[in-house]
Formats: C-alpha cells, sequence, structure tokens
C-alpha cells in the first residue's frame, strides 16, 4: 500500500483545455469529481434493491422455523423492520455528519481511529463483499438455468459461468456511467417490487376466499415446538439478516443530490416499504400453504406461484433472477465506493482511489470488487464464509452506532444537519447487545473463527499504513505500477469537497497524506498522464 492518501488530483495540475479539463464539466471546474447524480428515487432504488435480494423469495422460512409459530414470526418481521429503521435513522445523522462515501467504515475510522476502520474494510474487502456477490450472483444464474433443467439441478460449470458473465456486464455498466447503473437499479428494484405485489395481491385474495386459517389468532400462535427463548433470538437475527442492506445509501453520500434532505427522506420511505412487503409476503404465504409446507420448501416462492398461478408458474423463478440481478448491481456500486473511500484515507492501494478523466466513475475500485468476486465462483463453500463473518459484519453495525453516542460526547458542537434523540442509539445498541451476546453464546466456534479472520488484518494494517518509512525501491515500484495502471484505466484522483468536519474527524488520514503530496510537488507535474 502507498504512504499516502488522496493525493492532490492530478487534474488540477493539468493544462487548460486538457482531457482533464474537459471532464469538468459537471465537476464544478477545478478538477475531476464524483458527481452528485443520485437522486431519491435512485437513493430508494438502492436501499430497497439492497434489502430485497433473493432472502424474501427463496427462504423466509428461517424466521418460522426459530420462531415456532405463523403469529410470532410475523411480529418477528414487525419488531425487526422498526429496529432497522431506527438503526438507519442513526446511520442518517452520521451520514451527514461525516459527510463522506465509505459509510460505517468512514465512521468508524473518524471516531474510533485508524486500526478499527482498517479492520472494517478488511473483513468487508477479504469476505464479505465477494462472497455477498458472488451468492447472488450464483442465485441469480441458477434461477434463469433451472427452467432449461426441470428434471435436474443446472451444471455447477453453467452456474458459475453465467454468474460471472453477469458479474462482468453489471461492472461495465457500473464503469461506464453512474447513471446508467443508477437506471439499472431502478428498473430492477422496480421489477422485483412488482413481483412481490403479485405475490401480496394473491395473498389478499386467498384471504377474501376465507383461506386464513393460519392467521386466525388461536391458530396464529399455535407451537409447532417448544417455546425457547434462544431460538426466538436467532429468529431475530435471521429477521436481521434479511433485512441487510439498509446501510448502502452511506457509502455513496457523495453522489448523493441534496444529502441532508435525500439521506432521511430514502430511509423515510425505503425502510417502512420494505417492512410491509416482507410482512405481507410472509402473510400471504402462509394462506397458500401450512407452516409444515413452508418449512419445507427450500424457495418458497416458487412454491407459492406452483400452488396459485398454475401455468404461470414461471413467473416466480423470473422474478427472483430480477430480484438477484438487480441485487447485484447494488452491491457492486455500492462496495466499489468503499473500497474507493478505504483507498482515499490510504487504508488501500492508491489507485483505488481515482475514477475515470471523462465518466467520473471509480474504475479501478469496480475492477477490484468484480475481480475479487470472480476469484470467489472458484471456491465451492462461500456459505461457510458467510456465516463466519456475520457476526463481524452485525458486530460493526452496533459499533458504529455506539460510536455515534461517542461523538456526541466528544465533539458536541460540530455541525449535525440532522440530530436524533440519543433514545434510538440506545434502543438499537440493547437489541443490538442482546442478539451478539446470544450470538457468542450459541456458535462460540464460528464467531471465534469470524473474529480470527477479522484479527488477521492488524499485521496487515502496521506494515501496510502504519509504518511510514518503508524502503524506496518498494514505493518507488508501487508509484510505477499506479502511473501504469493510471494510463491504462485513464484515471486520476478526484477534486475533494473541502469539508472543515470530515477534515477535523480525519486527522489521521491528513497524516498519512503528507509524505505523497511533498513528493508530488517535488515532481510538479511529472506524474501526469
Amino acid at each position: 500500500m502507498e504512504e499516502g492518501a488522496r493525493q492532490r488530483n492530478i487534474a488540477e495540475k493539468s493544462r487548460p483545455g486538457g482531457p482533464e479539463s474537459d471532464a469538468n464539466s459537471g465537476s464544478g471546474g477545478d478538477g475531476v469529481a464524483l458527481k452528485k447524480e443520485i437522486g431519491l428515487v435512485s437513493a430508494c432504488g438502492i436501499i430497497v434493491g439492497n434489502i430485497i435480494g433473493s432472502g424474501i423469495f427463496v427462504s423466509p422460512k428461517g424466521v418460522l422455523e426459530n420462531a415456532g409459530s405463523v403469529g410470532l414470526s410475523l411480529i418477528v418481521w414487525i419488531v425487526t423492520g422498526l429496529i432497522t429503521a431506527v438503526g438507519a435513522l442513526c446511520y442518517a445523522e452520521l451520514g451527514v455528519t461525516i459527510p463522506k462515501s465509505g459509510g460505517d467504515y468512514s465512521y468508524v475510522k473518524d471516531i474510533f481511529g485508524g486500526l478499527a476502520g482498517f479492520l472494517r474494510l478488511w473483513i468487508a474487502l477479504l469476505v464479505i463483499y465477494p462472497t455477498n456477490q458472488a451468492v447472488i450472483a450464483l442465485t441469480f444464474s441458477n434461477y434463469v438455468l433451472q427452467p432449461l433443467f426441470p428434471t435436474c439441478l443446472p451444471p455447477e460449470y453453467g452456474l458459475r459461468v453465467l454468474a460471472a458473465i453477469c458479474l462482468l456486464l453489471l461492472t461495465w455498466i457500473n464503469c461506464a456511467s453512474v447513471r446508467w447503473a443508477t437506471r439499472v437499479q431502478d428498473i430492477f428494484t422496480a421489477g422485483k417490487l412488482l413481483a412481490l405485489a403479485l405475490i401480496i395481491v394473491m395473498g389478499i385474495v386467498q384471504i377474501c376466499k376465507g383461506k386464513y386459517f393460519w392467521l386466525e389468532p388461536k391458530n396464529a400462535f399455535e407451537n409447532f415446538q417448544e417455546p425457547d427463548i434462544g431460538l426466538v433470538a436467532l429468529a431475530f437475527l435471521q429477521g436481521s439478516f434479511a433485512y441487510g442492506g439498509w446501510n448502502f445509501l452511506n457509502y455513496v453520500t457523495e453522489e448523493l443530490v441534496d444529502p441532508h434532505k435525500n439521506l432521511p427522506r430514502a430511509i423515510y420511505i425505503s425502510v417502512p416499504l420494505v417492512t410491509f412487503v416482507y410482512v405481507f409476503a410472509n402473510i400471504a404465504y402462509v394462506t397458500a400453504m401450512s407452516p409444515q409446507e413452508l418449512l419445507a420448501s427450500n424457495a418458497v416462492a416458487v412454491t407459492f406461484g406452483e400452488k396459485l398461478l398454475g401455468v404461470m408458474a414461471w413467473i416466480m423463478p423470473i422474478s427472483v433472477a430480477l430480484s438477484t440481478f438487480g441485487g447485484v448491481n447494488g452491491s457492486l456500486f455500492t462496495s466499489s465506493r468503499l473500497f474507493f473511500a478505504g483507498a482515499r484515507e490510504g487504508h488501500l492501494p492508491s489507485l483505488l482511489a481515482m475514477i475515470h478523466v471523462k465518466r467520473c466513475t471509480p474504475i479501478p475500485a469496480l475492477l477490484f470488487t468484480c475481480l475479487s468476486t470472480l476469484l470467489m465462483l472458484v471456491t465451492s463453500d462461500i456459505y461457510t464464509l458467510i456465516n463466519y463473518v456475520g457476526f463481524i459484519n452485525y458486530l460493526f453495525y452496533g459499533v458504529t452506532i455506539a460510536g455515534q453516542i461517542v461523538l456526541r460526547w466528544k465533539k458536541p458542537d460540530i455541525p449535525r444537519p440532522i440530530k436524533i434523540n440519543l433514545i434510538f442509539p440506545v434502543i438499537y445498541l440493547l437489541f443490538w447487545a442482546f442478539l451478539l451476546i446470544f450470538s457468542l453464546w450459541s456458535e462460540p466456534v464460528v464467531c471465534g473463527i469470524g473474529l480470527a479472520i477479522m484479527l488477521t488484518g492488524v499485521p496487515v494494517y502496521f506494515l501496510g499504513v502504519y509504518w511510514q518509512q518503508k524502503p524506496k525501491c518498494l514505493t518507488g515500484f508501487i508509484e510505477s505500477l499506479t502511473l501504469l495502471s493510471q494510463k491504462l484505466c485513464v484515471v486520476v484522483y478526484p477534486k475533494m469537497d473541502g469539508d472543515s468536519t470530515s477534515e477535523e474527524l480525519s486527522e489521521e488520514a491528513h497524516e498519512l497524506q503528507q509524505p505523497m503530496r511533498r513528493r508530488h510537488e517535488e515532481q510538479g507535474s511529472q506524474g501526469q498522464l
């Protein structure tokens, strides 16, 4: 990793009329910058599109299985949605107080220091995003190919090839234009909502026909297994994972139009909408099948369609494919911004903090995200990896929201365009602590392995980031490789907004970037494309 972070934008030193100047038409006139092209509709599409993936179509049975009754499972979906909304509101305050892309990585780094932020980035870089994207892409290819193999499973090689094609196509779209990427997200989010609307409408029709046996109070709370507080906690944990993705909009704050207004508005619209869809989709499922039938199905929406749609049952596999295609797009879009933010702060190779001189898209970060995901398609055990790091991912949600309270205490006077009551982070942390303690108690091995994976980032941080006096031969080689990659990708460092709060909260990044700044001042325009 390079010594510096956020190098001075090469375009700022370029000649008037040069290619870098041409890129400025939408970025302020004195440097290439990420464009603010994400409006309210696209912001809602990012949140809804990332939360609603394949889970609600494929396996909502995890909540029902652990809750032990239909009624309690519906309560779990509602309460988890409310807790998700509370967490999203806490992130909204953090998002406008620390208005930088990168989401919880940026917040943890600025509040708790470089090592804590790097560990959040490391676990996301190493496993979370590559494996999640690989799983979603494989789910997409499975449901596309399934109609071609009605009597058997699709060949594994074909699944992986189609998943790779999906990833490559969406990476190209994201590299070409932010607007194209957000349009894809908008369209496929609308598609999956229409499919879920069809499920909900069919459920309402079933209720009108009198088929609501499992929704009557005496039947809804009929336990098909012994009640257990531990299993109920697992049901909440399953529900929390189903709502995962609610924080993804914070990864692209710098590309959001009027974030002070649109960030909270998108949350107010999206999280209640997802909660409504989740609850009523589950209600619809139990109007067509018993809890036992639901638990026996590995693809609940497909089974639901087969029972009620007849010859039109093919709509459900297509709906899952549309949902997962949009999910891959949203994950690529947001995870690339996380790695972009990490490189800009000096925690990843500086090349990943560069954007294309004309398209203003973070092409190196997107290519890195795509490559790491393609590598994950080689292994057949990615689901186990997700289990290992799921605990760590949820751990950092709580650490981030605890940071909101710490920031209120350490810096009470910094501007907060959105300021929520502290009761909200306290509520979230109490719920989070309950789930975390139970996870450690019930799955100590899985949680321990997840922690071990995270802690492998400690030596990497001290060798790659903290150690400044690296041998000149090593730094020279890295700079030469970076310059070559710059020329191949036609990318430069973006112009940064002079946000005083961000600079105040990011003292370590400021220190890290000084050596690189001095080197560029000495070299003058030598590093230009």
